[in-house]
């Protein structure tokens, strides 16, 4: 009888046991994604400024698969994962060639302290893009030209190799960020690293938000050296919901120390600029539940260091209005008109792919897209 009542026992303290293990080690996978393909009508693209019609993915959001999960491991301690990949839905390939995780690819810790993820990924720049500036609107592929060819690294698809990046809880409405990503070059630390910080404030309609990235050479382009600066970039963002509409604002401060002066004399592409100025004012009116009508400005100011002669004050000004009607929650149709001036300098593009859709000079650009945008 005494055997039995201490096996009995045994089995209670080691079901008790699993079923604590069990509940700490809970965990979850989760699948996500976007497809997002538009028809777009072009003004004038290439060399010889032709009009173009095209079928494109990602003109609104970046087509995207994703896999992220999370473990408990008790003590509020959780682990946690995220692989992103983005790809073109009107080809199937690659968004980043040879590089499957182009988007995301991290693996971190969860807590009461906050967030620590390690890997590639992206700084909290574009998370105040994804506030403050037009890519909630209009998209990241639709504003990078307007934004110094992305330089200021609001409209996602800058991201760092080789990064940890540490996000506060929310305190109050607050919350901060700290990124390193590692130059890893023998002998040289400074040789590729870079660093960023940020903080943003959020109190019911209102939000406010700034953040600082700063990265330097892996390689020597000389006159500049290896670990000399090439990026300093700022950016400070706000919005407010006042009803049916979300206002918002962001300034922009791009500068390359490392930039070469330029020597031709005619037209150049904005991005050889040692520094820029990017303004960036919209409207998200939401006249219905289902119908949100949409307006920005994005202006452009860049100086260029000119060997010889030509300008050296530049600049874009891009107009943005549109309209996006949600079937569901998930599912909804777009139609957006940008129109895109250059001053000095050559249009860099509406939607802009290392200017594959650009014109040949510093002609106005036109840009239609209808498009439809399914999350899963």
């Amino acid at each position: 009888m005494k055997k039995s009542v201490f096996a009995l026992a045994a089995l209670t303290a080691m079901a008790g046991t699993t079923a604590t293990l069990t509940a700490h080690a809970q965990s979850s996978v989760t699948v996500y994604g976007i497809i997002d393909t538009g028809l777009t009508y072009t003004s004038k693209v290439g060399a010889t400024n032709s009009s173009r019609f095209s079928l494109d993915s990602g003109d609104m959001a970046t087509s995207r698969i994703g896999f992220k999960g999370v473990e408990d491991l008790g003590g509020g301690l959780s682990a946690i994962f995220n692989l992103e990949n983005g790809f073109n839905n009107d080809t199937g390939g690659l968004g980043t060639a040879n590089t499957l995780f182009d988007r995301k690819s991290v693996v971190g810790l969860s807590g009461a302290f906050g967030t620590v993820t390690l890997g590639r990924q992206t700084d909290y720049l574009e998370d105040i893009g994804s506030k403050y500036t037009s890519v909630q609107t209009f998209g990241a592929n639709g504003i990078k030209g307007g934004h110094f060819n992305n330089l200021d690294r609001v409209a996602g698809g800058a991201r760092t190799d080789n990064s940890v990046r540490y996000d506060t809880a929310n305190l109050s409405g607050f919350t901060g960020s700290l990124f390193y990503g590692f130059g890893e070059v023998a002998g040289k630390t400074s040789a590729g690293q870079s660093f960023g910080f940020a903080g943003n404030y959020s109190n019911g309609p209102f939000g406010i938000g700034a953040g600082y990235y700063q990265s330097k050479l892996a390689a020597d382009a000389l006159p500049a050296r290896a670990g000399d600066t090439s990026l300093k970039t700022f950016t400070i963002g706000t919005s407010y919901q006042a009803g049916p509409a979300k206002l918002y604002a962001a300034w922009s401060q791009s500068k390359q120390p490392a930039a070469a002066a330029v020597a031709a004399t005619g037209l150049v592409q904005i991005i050889t600029a040692t520094k820029a100025n990017i303004f960036d004012v919209g409207v998200d009116y939401a006249l219905t539940g289902n119908l949100h009508l949409l307006g920005s400005v994005i202006y452009d100011r860049a100086n260029i260091n000119r060997v010889t002669t030509g300008a050296t004050k530049v600049s874009s000004t891009q107009l943005n209005v549109g309209v996006d009607y949600y079937l569901s929650k998930r599912t909804d149709v777009y139609a957006l008109y940008t129109n895109q001036r250059a001053k000095d300098v050559i249009n860099p593009g509406v939607v802009n792919a290392a200017y594959s859709s650009s014109p040949a000079d510093d002609s106005s650009q036109n840009v239609v897209r209808l498009g439809l945008r399914h999350r899963f």
